[in-house]
Protein backbone atom coordinates (compact mmCIF):
# COMPACT_ATOMS: atom_id res chain seq x y z
CA UNK A 1 0.00 0.00 0.00
CA UNK A 2 3.14 2.05 0.40
CA UNK A 3 3.47 5.08 -2.23
CA UNK A 4 5.72 8.46 -1.71
CA UNK A 5 3.62 11.57 0.06
CA UNK A 6 2.27 13.89 -2.40
CA UNK A 7 1.85 17.43 -1.56
CA UNK A 8 -2.16 17.42 -1.76
CA UNK A 9 -2.08 14.20 1.05
CA UNK A 10 -3.79 15.49 4.20
CA UNK A 11 -0.98 14.01 6.68
CA UNK A 12 -1.73 11.94 9.81
CA UNK A 13 0.54 11.75 12.50
CA UNK A 14 0.25 8.51 14.76
CA UNK A 15 -1.68 5.30 14.15
CA UNK A 16 -3.73 5.22 17.21
CA UNK A 17 -7.66 4.78 17.64
CA UNK A 18 -7.90 8.67 16.54
CA UNK A 19 -5.11 8.30 13.70
CA UNK A 20 -7.12 5.18 12.29
CA UNK A 21 -10.46 6.76 12.34
CA UNK A 22 -9.26 10.43 10.95
CA UNK A 23 -7.97 8.43 8.13
CA UNK A 24 -11.60 6.22 7.38
CA UNK A 25 -13.57 9.09 7.74
CA UNK A 26 -11.18 11.21 5.26
CA UNK A 27 -11.89 8.70 2.56
CA UNK A 28 -11.91 8.78 -0.32
CA UNK A 29 -9.55 11.96 0.17
CA UNK A 30 -5.78 11.15 0.02
CA UNK A 31 -4.50 10.40 3.45
CA UNK A 32 -1.33 9.67 4.56
CA UNK A 33 -0.69 8.03 7.72
CA UNK A 34 2.60 7.68 9.58
CA UNK A 35 3.57 5.72 12.28
CA UNK A 36 6.78 5.19 14.08
CA UNK A 37 6.56 2.15 15.39
CA UNK A 38 6.87 -1.06 12.89
CA UNK A 39 3.62 -2.15 12.74
CA UNK A 40 0.13 0.10 12.73
CA UNK A 41 -1.03 -1.89 15.94
CA UNK A 42 1.68 0.15 18.44
CA UNK A 43 0.34 2.96 20.79
CA UNK A 44 -1.43 3.15 23.63
CA UNK A 45 -5.04 2.34 22.15
CA UNK A 46 -4.22 -1.22 21.89
CA UNK A 47 -3.70 -1.51 24.87
CA UNK A 48 -7.07 -0.04 26.15
CA UNK A 49 -8.34 -2.12 29.21
CA UNK A 50 -11.49 -0.15 29.97
CA UNK A 51 -14.20 0.74 26.74
CA UNK A 52 -16.21 3.63 25.57
CA UNK A 53 -18.55 5.44 27.82
CA UNK A 54 -21.64 5.79 26.38
CA UNK A 55 -25.31 7.00 28.00
CA UNK A 56 -27.44 4.23 26.45
CA UNK A 57 -28.72 2.49 29.60
CA UNK A 58 -32.12 2.04 31.32
CA UNK A 59 -32.62 5.54 33.11
CA UNK A 60 -29.20 7.37 31.51
CA UNK A 61 -29.26 10.15 29.52
CA UNK A 62 -26.48 12.23 27.65
CA UNK A 63 -27.04 14.99 30.62
CA UNK A 64 -26.29 12.50 33.47
CA UNK A 65 -22.79 11.68 31.17
CA UNK A 66 -21.94 14.89 31.31
CA UNK A 67 -22.57 15.97 34.72
CA UNK A 68 -20.30 13.11 35.52
CA UNK A 69 -17.26 14.07 33.32
CA UNK A 70 -17.98 18.03 34.77
CA UNK A 71 -17.38 16.45 38.22
CA UNK A 72 -14.28 14.15 37.65
CA UNK A 73 -12.83 17.38 35.94
CA UNK A 74 -12.80 19.52 39.17
CA UNK A 75 -14.44 22.55 37.47
CA UNK A 76 -12.24 22.75 34.41
CA UNK A 77 -14.53 20.96 32.15
CA UNK A 78 -16.47 22.72 29.50
CA UNK A 79 -19.76 22.50 30.46
CA UNK A 80 -21.17 22.44 26.30
CA UNK A 81 -18.25 20.63 25.42
CA UNK A 82 -18.96 17.52 27.84
CA UNK A 83 -22.73 17.65 26.69
CA UNK A 84 -21.65 17.52 22.61
CA UNK A 85 -19.24 14.50 23.52
CA UNK A 86 -22.09 12.53 25.36
CA UNK A 87 -24.50 13.58 23.17
CA UNK A 88 -22.23 12.48 20.37
CA UNK A 89 -21.60 8.90 22.02
CA UNK A 90 -24.48 6.66 20.43
CA UNK A 91 -23.81 8.12 16.65
CA UNK A 92 -20.27 7.42 17.48
CA UNK A 93 -20.59 3.68 19.05
CA UNK A 94 -22.88 2.80 15.89
CA UNK A 95 -19.57 4.19 13.73
CA UNK A 96 -17.43 1.67 15.25
CA UNK A 97 -20.13 -0.94 15.06
CA UNK A 98 -20.63 -0.18 11.32
CA UNK A 99 -16.54 -0.37 10.99
CA UNK A 100 -17.12 -4.16 12.21
CA UNK A 101 -16.28 -3.75 15.63
CA UNK A 102 -18.01 -6.49 18.11
CA UNK A 103 -18.62 -5.47 21.36
CA UNK A 104 -19.75 -7.63 24.39
CA UNK A 105 -23.39 -8.62 24.25
CA UNK A 106 -25.52 -9.29 27.57
CA UNK A 107 -27.99 -12.37 27.26
CA UNK A 108 -30.54 -10.67 25.80
CA UNK A 109 -28.30 -9.78 22.99
CA UNK A 110 -28.27 -6.00 23.42
CA UNK A 111 -24.93 -4.53 24.49
CA UNK A 112 -23.04 -5.42 28.18
CA UNK A 113 -22.94 -2.59 30.20
CA UNK A 114 -20.56 -1.67 32.64
CA UNK A 115 -20.19 0.89 35.42
CA UNK A 116 -16.75 2.41 36.75
CA UNK A 117 -15.44 5.06 39.41
CA UNK A 118 -16.96 8.40 39.12
CA UNK A 119 -20.18 7.00 36.89
CA UNK A 120 -23.45 7.17 38.06
CA UNK A 121 -25.12 4.58 35.70
CA UNK A 122 -23.57 1.76 34.15
CA UNK A 123 -22.33 2.71 30.59
CA UNK A 124 -19.03 1.44 29.84
CA UNK A 125 -19.23 -0.67 26.57
CA UNK A 126 -16.57 -3.74 26.56
CA UNK A 127 -15.04 -5.18 23.70
CA UNK A 128 -13.24 -8.88 24.50
CA UNK A 129 -13.77 -7.86 28.26
CA UNK A 130 -10.66 -5.90 29.40
CA UNK A 131 -9.26 -6.09 25.62
CA UNK A 132 -11.74 -3.79 24.39
CA UNK A 133 -8.86 -1.18 22.97
CA UNK A 134 -7.03 -4.41 21.33
CA UNK A 135 -10.43 -5.79 19.85
CA UNK A 136 -11.26 -2.01 18.39
CA UNK A 137 -7.99 -1.32 16.94
CA UNK A 138 -7.65 -5.13 15.20
CA UNK A 139 -10.57 -4.30 13.19
CA UNK A 140 -10.05 -0.80 12.36
CA UNK A 141 -6.52 -1.66 11.16
CA UNK A 142 -8.43 -3.86 8.94
CA UNK A 143 -10.33 -1.37 7.20
CA UNK A 144 -7.54 0.76 6.96
CA UNK A 145 -5.06 -1.72 5.00
CA UNK A 146 -8.42 -2.22 2.97
CA UNK A 147 -8.39 1.99 1.89
CA UNK A 148 -7.16 2.85 -1.45
CA UNK A 149 -6.96 6.18 -0.48
CA UNK A 150 -5.00 5.18 2.74
CA UNK A 151 -1.12 5.38 2.48
CA UNK A 152 0.60 3.94 4.93
CA UNK A 153 4.26 4.71 6.10
CA UNK A 154 5.45 2.71 9.03
CA UNK A 155 8.31 2.59 11.03
CA UNK A 156 8.77 6.08 9.83
CA UNK A 157 9.87 9.23 12.21
CA UNK A 158 8.37 12.45 12.08
CA UNK A 159 11.17 14.81 13.97
CA UNK A 160 9.33 18.08 13.46
CA UNK A 161 6.76 19.92 11.61
CA UNK A 162 7.83 22.75 9.06
CA UNK A 163 5.97 25.54 9.49
CA UNK A 164 6.57 29.00 7.38
CA UNK A 165 4.61 32.55 8.20
CA UNK A 166 2.14 31.01 10.93
CA UNK A 167 1.01 27.97 8.45
CA UNK A 168 2.04 24.36 8.15
CA UNK A 169 3.89 23.34 5.47
CA UNK A 170 4.69 19.86 5.94
CA UNK A 171 7.17 17.90 8.50
CA UNK A 172 10.28 16.56 8.11
CA UNK A 173 10.96 12.65 8.62
CA UNK A 174 13.16 9.74 8.52
CA UNK A 175 12.59 6.79 6.70
CA UNK A 176 13.36 2.91 7.00
CA UNK A 177 15.92 3.62 4.27
CA UNK A 178 17.77 5.64 6.83
CA UNK A 179 17.34 9.34 4.92
CA UNK A 180 15.75 12.71 6.08
CA UNK A 181 12.73 13.57 4.20
CA UNK A 182 11.16 16.73 3.69
CA UNK A 183 6.99 16.13 2.78
CA UNK A 184 5.27 18.87 2.03
CA UNK A 185 1.83 19.28 2.75
CA UNK A 186 -0.79 22.06 3.90
CA UNK A 187 -2.98 20.09 6.20
CA UNK A 188 -1.21 17.75 8.80
CA UNK A 189 -2.98 15.98 11.89
CA UNK A 190 -1.44 15.44 15.19
CA UNK A 191 -2.71 12.10 16.47
CA UNK A 192 0.70 11.02 18.29
CA UNK A 193 -0.57 9.76 21.69
CA UNK A 194 0.54 10.46 25.22
CA UNK A 195 3.36 11.24 27.12
CA UNK A 196 3.66 8.43 29.84
CA UNK A 197 7.12 7.02 29.65
CA UNK A 198 8.79 10.79 31.09
CA UNK A 199 7.76 9.09 34.55
CA UNK A 200 9.20 5.67 35.29
CA UNK A 201 5.78 3.78 36.42
CA UNK A 202 3.82 4.00 33.10
CA UNK A 203 1.11 2.28 32.28
CA UNK A 204 1.88 3.48 28.45
CA UNK A 205 3.94 2.10 25.89
CA UNK A 206 7.49 2.72 25.32
CA UNK A 207 6.84 5.24 22.16
CA UNK A 208 4.47 7.25 24.52
CA UNK A 209 7.18 10.03 24.55
CA UNK A 210 4.87 12.87 23.68
CA UNK A 211 6.40 13.30 20.10
CA UNK A 212 3.27 15.28 18.50
CA UNK A 213 3.18 17.79 21.92
CA UNK A 214 6.68 18.09 21.75
CA UNK A 215 6.90 18.65 17.87
CA UNK A 216 3.81 21.40 18.01
CA UNK A 217 5.60 23.03 20.78
CA UNK A 218 8.47 23.87 18.89
CA UNK A 219 6.63 24.98 15.96
CA UNK A 220 4.79 27.32 18.28
CA UNK A 221 1.69 26.31 19.11
CA UNK A 222 -0.22 26.78 22.25
CA UNK A 223 -0.38 23.92 24.88
CA UNK A 224 -3.03 23.74 27.61
CA UNK A 225 -3.58 21.80 30.44
CA UNK A 226 -0.18 20.46 30.81
CA UNK A 227 -0.04 20.32 34.60
CA UNK A 228 -2.72 17.43 34.54
CA UNK A 229 -1.73 13.85 34.39
CA UNK A 230 -3.66 10.78 35.22
CA UNK A 231 -2.28 8.33 36.89
CA UNK A 232 -3.62 4.79 36.88
CA UNK A 233 -3.91 3.91 40.60
CA UNK A 234 -4.01 0.02 40.11
CA UNK A 235 -1.00 -0.94 37.80
CA UNK A 236 0.41 -4.44 38.84
CA UNK A 237 3.93 -3.63 40.65
CA UNK A 238 5.80 -6.41 38.87
CA UNK A 239 8.48 -5.29 37.18
CA UNK A 240 12.33 -4.32 38.51
CA UNK A 241 13.11 -0.71 39.83
CA UNK A 242 15.98 -0.93 36.96
CA UNK A 243 13.37 -1.20 34.02
CA UNK A 244 11.28 1.18 33.91
CA UNK A 245 9.34 -0.89 31.59
CA UNK A 246 5.49 -0.55 30.80
CA UNK A 247 3.51 -1.69 34.13
CA UNK A 248 0.46 -3.63 33.32
CA UNK A 249 -3.12 -2.81 34.04
CA UNK A 250 -5.25 -3.15 36.35
CA UNK A 251 -8.45 -2.38 34.68
CA UNK A 252 -11.20 0.33 37.14
CA UNK A 253 -13.71 -2.18 36.12
CA UNK A 254 -12.19 -4.60 38.47
CA UNK A 255 -12.95 -2.37 40.76
CA UNK A 256 -16.52 -1.99 39.93
CA UNK A 257 -17.07 -5.62 39.70
CA UNK A 258 -16.18 -6.03 43.33
CA UNK A 259 -12.31 -6.14 43.68
CA UNK A 260 -11.16 -4.14 46.98
CA UNK A 261 -7.74 -2.35 47.86
CA UNK A 262 -5.82 -3.72 51.08
CA UNK A 263 -2.70 -2.48 53.11
CA UNK A 264 -0.11 -4.62 54.05
CA UNK A 265 -2.24 -5.78 56.93
CA UNK A 266 -5.12 -6.52 55.47
CA UNK A 267 -7.18 -3.84 55.53
CA UNK A 268 -9.37 -2.25 53.50
CA UNK A 269 -8.04 1.20 54.17
CA UNK A 270 -10.05 3.15 51.33
CA UNK A 271 -13.20 2.31 53.50
CA UNK A 272 -11.53 5.29 55.76
CA UNK A 273 -12.70 8.91 55.15
CA UNK A 274 -12.69 8.39 51.24
CA UNK A 275 -16.48 8.80 50.07
CA UNK A 276 -17.10 6.25 46.81
CA UNK A 277 -14.29 4.20 48.73
CA UNK A 278 -12.41 1.99 45.63
CA UNK A 279 -15.33 3.99 43.36
CA UNK A 280 -13.41 7.17 44.45
CA UNK A 281 -12.28 9.24 41.05
CA UNK A 282 -8.89 8.09 39.77
CA UNK A 283 -6.64 10.77 41.86
CA UNK A 284 -8.59 10.10 44.78
CA UNK A 285 -7.02 6.35 44.90
CA UNK A 286 -4.15 7.37 43.56
CA UNK A 287 -2.99 9.55 46.18
CA UNK A 288 -4.44 7.54 48.57
CA UNK A 289 -2.25 4.38 47.61
CA UNK A 290 0.64 7.12 46.68
CA UNK A 291 0.61 7.74 50.46
CA UNK A 292 0.88 4.56 51.85
CA UNK A 293 3.56 3.57 49.11
CA UNK A 294 5.59 6.75 49.78
CA UNK A 295 6.15 5.80 53.47
CA UNK A 296 7.24 2.37 52.13
CA UNK A 297 4.37 0.42 52.45
CA UNK A 298 2.94 -2.36 50.10
CA UNK A 299 -0.70 -1.63 48.65
CA UNK A 300 -2.60 -5.03 47.22
CA UNK A 301 -6.03 -5.10 44.88
CA UNK A 302 -7.81 -8.42 46.43
CA UNK A 303 -9.49 -10.00 43.35
CA UNK A 304 -10.84 -12.73 44.86
CA UNK A 305 -14.39 -10.98 45.20
CA UNK A 306 -14.48 -10.90 41.03
CA UNK A 307 -13.76 -14.77 41.12
CA UNK A 308 -16.48 -15.25 44.08
CA UNK A 309 -19.25 -13.13 41.55
CA UNK A 310 -18.33 -15.56 38.74
CA UNK A 311 -17.17 -12.21 36.38
CA UNK A 312 -13.72 -13.60 35.99
CA UNK A 313 -14.23 -14.43 32.48
CA UNK A 314 -14.71 -10.49 31.83
CA UNK A 315 -11.14 -9.64 32.98
CA UNK A 316 -8.67 -12.23 30.58
CA UNK A 317 -5.81 -10.12 30.23
CA UNK A 318 -5.79 -8.60 33.80
CA UNK A 319 -5.90 -12.38 35.27
CA UNK A 320 -3.15 -13.65 32.76
CA UNK A 321 -1.00 -10.70 33.64
CA UNK A 322 -1.20 -11.62 37.41
CA UNK A 323 -0.27 -14.96 36.83
CA UNK A 324 2.75 -13.85 34.23
CA UNK A 325 4.17 -11.97 37.39
CA UNK A 326 3.78 -15.19 39.24
CA UNK A 327 0.71 -14.47 41.21
CA UNK A 328 -2.82 -16.68 41.77
CA UNK A 329 -5.30 -13.71 41.90
CA UNK A 330 -7.73 -16.45 42.75
CA UNK A 331 -6.13 -17.06 45.92
CA UNK A 332 -4.04 -13.79 46.71
CA UNK A 333 -4.49 -9.86 46.17
CA UNK A 334 -1.70 -8.96 44.36
CA UNK A 335 0.60 -6.22 44.26
CA UNK A 336 -0.25 -2.47 43.09
CA UNK A 337 1.66 1.15 42.21
CA UNK A 338 -0.14 4.24 40.88
CA UNK A 339 1.81 5.13 37.51
CA UNK A 340 1.40 7.83 34.84
CA UNK A 341 -1.81 6.71 32.51
CA UNK A 342 -3.26 9.76 30.59
CA UNK A 343 -2.38 12.92 29.76
CA UNK A 344 -5.39 15.71 30.09
CA UNK A 345 -3.57 18.44 29.04
CA UNK A 346 -1.97 18.58 25.07
CA UNK A 347 -2.32 21.09 21.71
CA UNK A 348 -5.30 23.65 22.18
CA UNK A 349 -7.38 22.92 20.19
CA UNK A 350 -11.61 23.67 19.54
CA UNK A 351 -14.16 21.65 19.05
CA UNK A 352 -13.25 21.18 15.39
CA UNK A 353 -9.84 20.14 16.73
CA UNK A 354 -7.94 22.99 15.06
CA UNK A 355 -5.03 24.52 17.21
CA UNK A 356 -3.54 28.00 17.08
CA UNK A 357 -1.46 27.35 13.78
CA UNK A 358 -3.36 27.17 10.55
CA UNK A 359 -3.17 23.69 8.97
CA UNK A 360 -2.32 22.26 12.09
CA UNK A 361 -5.14 19.52 13.99
CA UNK A 362 -4.88 17.63 16.73
CA UNK A 363 -7.47 15.02 18.54
CA UNK A 364 -6.69 12.21 20.91
CA UNK A 365 -4.70 12.10 24.02
CA UNK A 366 -1.94 14.46 22.33
CA UNK A 367 -5.22 17.11 22.09
CA UNK A 368 -6.97 19.23 24.96
CA UNK A 369 -10.50 20.01 24.06
CA UNK A 370 -11.04 21.09 27.57
CA UNK A 371 -13.54 18.00 28.20
CA UNK A 372 -11.35 16.73 30.55
CA UNK A 373 -10.61 19.18 32.68
CA UNK A 374 -8.59 18.43 35.62
CA UNK A 375 -9.15 14.64 35.65
CA UNK A 376 -10.60 12.75 32.80
CA UNK A 377 -13.94 10.63 33.97
CA UNK A 378 -12.89 6.86 33.36
CA UNK A 379 -13.50 5.64 29.58
CA UNK A 380 -14.29 9.03 28.55
CA UNK A 381 -10.74 8.69 26.53
CA UNK A 382 -11.80 6.23 23.66
CA UNK A 383 -14.88 8.19 22.85
CA UNK A 384 -13.39 11.84 22.91
CA UNK A 385 -11.25 10.26 20.64
CA UNK A 386 -13.34 8.76 18.42
CA UNK A 387 -15.58 11.81 18.33
CA UNK A 388 -12.91 14.51 17.80
CA UNK A 389 -11.09 12.60 15.12
CA UNK A 390 -14.36 12.14 12.89
CA UNK A 391 -14.75 16.04 13.74
CA UNK A 392 -10.94 16.81 12.49
CA UNK A 393 -12.27 14.52 9.17
CA UNK A 394 -15.13 16.84 8.98
CA UNK A 395 -13.44 20.63 9.37
CA UNK A 396 -10.29 19.38 7.26
CA UNK A 397 -13.07 18.44 4.31
CA UNK A 398 -14.30 22.08 5.15
CA UNK A 399 -11.66 23.64 4.64
CA UNK A 400 -10.06 23.57 0.77
CA UNK A 401 -6.01 22.88 0.02
CA UNK A 402 -4.27 26.33 0.75
CA UNK A 403 -2.03 27.16 -2.22
CA UNK A 404 0.71 28.76 -0.92
CA UNK A 405 2.89 31.19 -3.42
CA UNK A 406 5.72 30.48 -1.28
CA UNK A 407 6.38 27.42 -0.11
CA UNK A 408 8.83 27.10 2.93
CA UNK A 409 12.29 26.13 1.78
CA UNK A 410 13.70 22.41 2.48
CA UNK A 411 14.97 22.30 6.05
CA UNK A 412 18.36 21.00 6.63
CA UNK A 413 18.80 17.13 8.25
CA UNK A 414 18.78 17.91 12.03
CA UNK A 415 22.07 17.25 13.83
CA UNK A 416 21.66 13.75 15.51
CA UNK A 417 24.44 12.86 18.31
CA UNK A 418 27.56 10.13 17.31
CA UNK A 419 26.86 6.52 18.37
CA UNK A 420 29.33 6.22 20.81
CA UNK A 421 27.03 8.57 23.08
CA UNK A 422 24.44 6.27 23.22
CA UNK A 423 24.94 5.21 27.03
CA UNK A 424 24.85 8.97 28.01
CA UNK A 425 21.90 9.83 25.97
CA UNK A 426 19.65 6.93 28.07
CA UNK A 427 21.16 8.02 31.03
CA UNK A 428 19.80 11.63 30.86
CA UNK A 429 16.21 9.75 29.74
CA UNK A 430 16.85 7.50 32.78
CA UNK A 431 17.44 9.99 34.86
CA UNK A 432 14.43 12.77 33.89
CA UNK A 433 12.03 9.78 34.32
CA UNK A 434 13.09 8.67 37.71
CA UNK A 435 13.23 13.17 38.51
CA UNK A 436 9.43 13.39 36.89
CA UNK A 437 8.32 10.50 39.50
CA UNK A 438 9.99 11.78 42.73
CA UNK A 439 9.24 15.32 41.91
CA UNK A 440 6.10 15.59 39.56
CA UNK A 441 4.16 12.73 40.38
CA UNK A 442 1.44 12.07 41.82
CA UNK A 443 2.13 13.96 45.13
CA UNK A 444 3.66 17.72 44.46
CA UNK A 445 5.55 20.62 46.21
CA UNK A 446 6.63 23.77 45.24
CA UNK A 447 10.37 23.50 46.39
CA UNK A 448 10.54 20.02 44.69
CA UNK A 449 8.87 21.49 41.10
CA UNK A 450 11.55 23.86 41.29
CA UNK A 451 13.85 21.44 42.18
CA UNK A 452 12.71 19.69 39.21
CA UNK A 453 12.80 22.59 36.96
CA UNK A 454 16.62 23.48 37.43
CA UNK A 455 17.72 19.85 36.88
CA UNK A 456 15.63 19.50 33.80
CA UNK A 457 17.09 22.91 32.55
CA UNK A 458 20.84 21.40 33.30
CA UNK A 459 19.74 18.31 31.27
CA UNK A 460 18.54 19.78 28.42
CA UNK A 461 22.20 21.92 27.67
CA UNK A 462 23.70 18.40 28.33
CA UNK A 463 21.65 16.78 25.62
CA UNK A 464 21.88 19.64 23.32
CA UNK A 465 25.41 19.40 23.32
CA UNK A 466 25.84 15.55 22.46
CA UNK A 467 24.81 16.89 19.21
CA UNK A 468 26.50 20.15 18.90
CA UNK A 469 29.89 17.90 19.40
CA UNK A 470 28.88 15.67 16.97
CA UNK A 471 32.14 15.64 14.66
CA UNK A 472 31.86 12.45 12.81
CA UNK A 473 31.72 11.93 9.41
CA UNK A 474 29.48 8.37 9.88
CA UNK A 475 25.90 8.73 9.41
CA UNK A 476 24.64 7.78 12.72
CA UNK A 477 22.37 4.47 12.90
CA UNK A 478 18.98 4.25 12.94
CA UNK A 479 18.84 3.47 16.57
CA UNK A 480 20.04 6.31 17.70
CA UNK A 481 18.31 8.74 15.21
CA UNK A 482 14.99 7.48 16.93
CA UNK A 483 16.41 6.89 20.59
CA UNK A 484 17.62 10.88 20.00
CA UNK A 485 14.30 12.33 18.79
CA UNK A 486 12.30 9.92 21.39
CA UNK A 487 14.70 11.46 24.39
CA UNK A 488 14.68 15.35 23.25
CA UNK A 489 11.08 14.99 22.87
CA UNK A 490 10.44 13.56 26.42
CA UNK A 491 13.00 16.33 27.73
CA UNK A 492 11.00 18.99 26.31
CA UNK A 493 7.21 17.57 27.55
CA UNK A 494 8.55 17.08 31.08
CA UNK A 495 10.13 20.59 31.30
CA UNK A 496 6.68 22.36 30.03
CA UNK A 497 4.62 19.86 32.62
CA UNK A 498 6.96 20.85 35.34
CA UNK A 499 6.55 24.39 34.59
CA UNK A 500 2.74 24.21 34.67
CA UNK A 501 2.61 22.16 37.67
CA UNK A 502 5.62 24.99 39.65
CA UNK A 503 2.95 27.89 38.18
CA UNK A 504 -0.71 26.48 39.66
CA UNK A 505 -0.56 27.21 42.71
CA UNK A 506 -3.42 24.94 44.36
CA UNK A 507 -4.38 21.40 44.38
CA UNK A 508 -7.26 20.75 41.76
CA UNK A 509 -7.91 17.19 40.09
CA UNK A 510 -4.85 15.43 38.95
CA UNK A 511 -2.73 18.17 40.08
CA UNK A 512 -2.02 17.91 44.17
CA UNK A 513 0.85 20.01 45.58
CA UNK A 514 1.30 19.44 49.89
CA UNK A 515 2.05 23.96 50.06
CA UNK A 516 -1.13 24.63 48.31
CA UNK A 517 -3.58 21.05 49.46
CA UNK A 518 -6.92 23.35 48.51
CA UNK A 519 -8.43 24.43 45.21
CA UNK A 520 -8.15 28.34 45.16
CA UNK A 521 -10.47 30.48 43.21
CA UNK A 522 -8.67 32.29 41.11
CA UNK A 523 -7.13 28.90 39.78
CA UNK A 524 -10.27 27.81 38.28
CA UNK A 525 -9.44 28.58 34.88
CA UNK A 526 -7.39 26.72 32.39
CA UNK A 527 -3.54 27.61 32.17
CA UNK A 528 -2.06 27.80 28.54
CA UNK A 529 1.54 28.52 27.57
CA UNK A 530 4.21 28.14 24.77
CA UNK A 531 7.68 26.80 24.60
CA UNK A 532 8.99 30.11 25.00
CA UNK A 533 7.93 30.55 28.29
CA UNK A 534 10.35 27.97 29.21
CA UNK A 535 13.07 30.63 28.66
CA UNK A 536 11.58 32.92 31.28
CA UNK A 537 11.17 30.33 33.93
Amino acid sequence: MSRSVRADDVIIIGSGLAGLVCALELAPTPVTLITKTPRLDGGSSVLAKGGIAAAIGPGDTPGHHAADTLSAGAGLSDPEGALQLAEDGVENLQFLLNEGVSFDRAQGGGLQLAREAAHSYPRIIHAGGDATGQVIVKSLIERVRATRSINVLENTLVHDLVVHGGCVHGIVAYTPGRQWIYCQASQVVVATGGIGMCWWHTTNPREATGDGLAMAARAGAKLTDLEFVQFHPTALAVHSKNTGARLPLLTEALRGAGAVLLDESGHRFMLSGYPGAEMAPRDVVARAIEKQTANGKAVFLDLRPVFSAGKDHLFPQAIEAARKAGFDPAKEPVPVIPAAHYHMGGIQTDHRGQTSIDGLWACGEAATTGIHGANRLASNSLLEALVYARRVAVDIGCNPLPQYKHPAPAPAGPKVPPDTALVRLDGMVDTTRTLMSRKVGVLRSGKGLATALSQLSNLDKQMRSLAEQNTSRRPPSANMVKRWSAARNLLLVARLVTLAAWQRQESRGAHYRDDYPNPAPEWKRRQSLTVDQLNVA
